[in-house]
């Protein structure tokens, strides 16, 4: 190491967080230094679940593609309490405004080598093996300690650093940022292998009084991934022979599933656990050393992936000298309030699914086999929980870095709805990095010009431009995360000139995003 490396940003963990976070960076002209204790990535599946909204947010790095090619897309659900086998669709209802109307699995593995590969090609290294020890404020700075493999000591001089290193994050330690929860007492059974008597291509799930116990389609590493919970006196951590893992399948399915050929098994327990505040000073946190949960409806690794966009943006603006350094307070007001309801949805979602109290037992194992099938015949129902496990219902209304919402939807703060334009998508036609002016009978005048490069305009027609509430002319200006900055009705631009003024007021830099005008219709 050099005595003392300068950089714009130093990203600590290079899971899945911390290589969208250095991916983003990279993007906007802002190539991070990023390390990692670990000497190797994972090999094994852990997360396994992409959601829509992630596979929307990784499409502008061209890595969305590749990964849904490696993984599983699942689209139904076969549940099997008892004798009795209900079959749900997954994703049916309320799926119609994304590219990626599924759930995909595929292994944390896979995610990492995809999202790696692409940091390879921006010509961005992983420093393995090197770990943060320690930093501290020296003026407009973070004089950061780092050992490298071998032991030796250096410093890296960083205007900012983002704590993506998990939840014992050396980086939350050190801004002195409280991580307050518990953890749960059940302990969890995870494998990766190969299984006879399931349904393919669907996730299999048995309620039992023990619990649940699902299979979900993998590919790769193995089949399928298995997640159960082993009872008390059971292993609390490590691997778990094949034959105690055969035996949990038995209980819960009857004897009707053999499970052989293993890759990984592993019991470990699960904290829930939060940050006080994503932000110290010059010091951010993402993934889960911003949250722990339970792995339930799949929203660890997703909401680190989420978090990692929404600082990453803001980040590479402020650090390019085109956005003020206030624009990084709404990475706080945005991101934790998401965070926090996570831990709510999965609390309640971990606690159904594992009380031993009689009454929410009887009614796991009896009444849902028979109340599931109405239930899932009500599609309000189910496109609410379609918007809320997919992450696609994400909305920032009361931040400060939107407009006041207001007017049709979407308003300010939501997410810009995916819509087909003839045979494309409208987010194969927005150009990244940069803010994007929607208008449909508004000209744009000389805002192009004025706020290059980081500025691209799209003229809407259409069936398109009336699903987005834009009727007769109006505009819509969206953020590089693919949220609504603001919006406005009529031919003027004062809305949209204000907001940009405000929130790309310093000199623009040298080189940059292209920004570009044109017309999208079918």
């Amino acid at each position: 190491m050099a005595e003392i490396e300068p950089c714009d940003v130093l990203v600590v963990g290079a899971g899945p967080t911390g290589l969208t976070l250095a991916a983003q960076l990279s993007a906007f002209g802002v190539p991070p230094v990023l390390v990692d204790a670990a000497t190797d990535r994972v090999h094994e599946s852990r997360a396994l679940a992409v959601q829509p909204r992630t596979l929307e947010v990784l499409r502008p790095f061209g890595v969305s593609d590749e990964l849904v090619a490696r993984g599983s897309r699942g689209v139904r659900l076969r549940i099997t309490a008892g004798r009795r086998v209900v079959h749900a669709p997954l994703f049916d209802v309320g799926a119609g405004d994304t590219a990626y109307p599924f759930l995909l699995f595929v292994s944390q593995a896979e995610t990492e080598a995809v999202l790696a590969e692409h940091l390879t090609h921006r010509g961005i290294a992983i420093r393995r093996g090197v770990r943060l020890e320690s930093f501290h404020q020296d003026g407009d700075r973070l004089l950061c300690t780092l050992r490298d493999p071998d032991g030796a000591a250096g410093t890296v001089a960083a205007r900012w650093v983002v704590g993506c290193d998990g939840a014992r994050s050396t980086v939350r330690e050190q801004a002195g940022i409280a991580f307050t929860g518990g953890r749960y007492p059940q302990t969890f059974c995870l494998a990766d292998l190969s299984a006879d008597g399931l349904e393919d291509g669907a996730v299999n799930t048995y309620l039992s009084a023990g619990g649940p116990l699902f299979f979900f389609p993998l590919g790769s590493p193995a089949p399928w991934r298995l997640i159960t919970f082993v009872p008390d006196g059971g292993p609390r951590d490590g691997p778990i022979p094949l034959d105690r893992v055969q035996q949990l399948v038995d209980d819960a399915t009857a004897g009707t599933v053999h499970v052989h050929d293993p890759v990984w098994t592993s019991a470990f327990r699960v904290s829930h656990r939060g940050a006080r505040h994503y932000r110290a000073g010059r010091a951010f946190l993402a993934g889960d050393a911003a949250h722990v949960h339970s792995p339930a409806g799949a929203q660890g690794m997703n909401t680190g992936i989420q978090d990692a966009v929404n600082l990453g943006w803001k980040l590479g603006l402020v650090c390019r000298g085109v956005a003020p350094e206030e624009l990084l307070d709404s990475y706080d007001a945005e991101r934790r309030p998401v965070g926090e309801e996570v831990l709510r949805f999965t609390d309640r979602a971990f606690t159904a699914a594992t009380s031993n109290a009689g009454l929410v037992r009887l009614a796991r194992t009896r009444l849902v086999p028979y109340v599931l099938p109405s239930a899932l015949r009500l599609r309000p129902a189910r496109r609410l929980a379609f918007r809320t496990v997919s992450q696609l219902g994400i909305r920032y209304r009361r931040s400060p870095a939107v407009q006041p919402a207001a007017g049709p939807k979407p308003r300010p703060g939501d997410r810009l709805p995916d819509v087909r334009i003839g045979q494309r998508w409208l987010s194969e036609e927005l150009d990244g990095p940069a803010f994007t002016l929607l208008t449909c009978g508004v000209g744009a005048g000389d805002l192009p010009d004025r706020f290059a490069p980081w500025l691209a305009v799209r003229t809407l027609e259409g069936a398109a431009a009336r699903t987005l509430g834009l009727r007769g002319s109006g505009w819509l200006l969206v953020r590089p995360d693919g949220h609504v900055a603001a919006r406005g009705t009529g031919v003027g631009l004062a809305g949209a000139e204000d907001y940009l003024a405000r929130s790309l007021r310093r000199s623009q830099p040298s080189s940059g995003p292209v920004s570009s005008s044109r017309s999208i219709a079918p």
